[in-house]
């Protein structure tokens, strides 16, 4: 298991994830603890880029409920098909909101947030969760975060 990140800032944000990616890989090998392994990943995203918030909602029954994240404190429970996060969850697609004041029934949690991604993380072609991260800049994602992160909530699927 690895002990620490090597970030490194310079350079494209795709070269950027290409090298986070090998090294989530390792902080994940061999350890079987979901919750241990979603920590490590809020943290290791966080730490590489620095976004306003980072993390998991997992499915327990028709919600999604706050699991491990980086970041101010959060929304603890999110209905299915509501704001951004239930929206993914309930259409199984990875969502980018460039501003998420645009997007129809967003759920502040924090106001400084201004663009948002979520994918939905898999265990056994089931949806366990989603992958939320927000920026508190506008249009801050695209393909190149939805194509990375998509490589990274997969290395969770056991």
């Amino acid at each position: 298991m690895a002990e620490d990140l090597t970030i490194t800032r310079t350079g494209t944000k795709e070269e950027q994830y290409q090298s986070l990616i090998p090294q989530i890989e390792a902080l994940l090998f061999g350890e079987t603890d979901l919750i241990a392994n979603l920590a490590n990943v809020c943290a290791a995203l966080k730490e590489q880029f620095g976004w306003f918030w980072v993390g998991f909602y997992l499915v327990k029954g028709d919600e999604l409920v706050l699991g491990p994240f980086q970041g101010p404190v959060a929304c603890t429970r999110i209905k299915k098909g509501k704001g951004v996060c239930g929206a993914s969850w309930a259409q199984a697609e990875t969502l980018v909101v460039p501003d998420v004041d645009q997007f129809p029934g967003h759920i502040a949690c924090a106001s400084a947030s201004k663009s948002e991604i979520v994918l939905p993380l898999y265990q056994q072609q089931n949806i366990i969760g989603v992958l939320d991260v927000d920026s508190e800049y506008l249009a801050h994602f695209d393909e190149i975060d939805a194509k990375y992160l998509q490589q990274i909530v997969n290395l969770l699927d056991a």
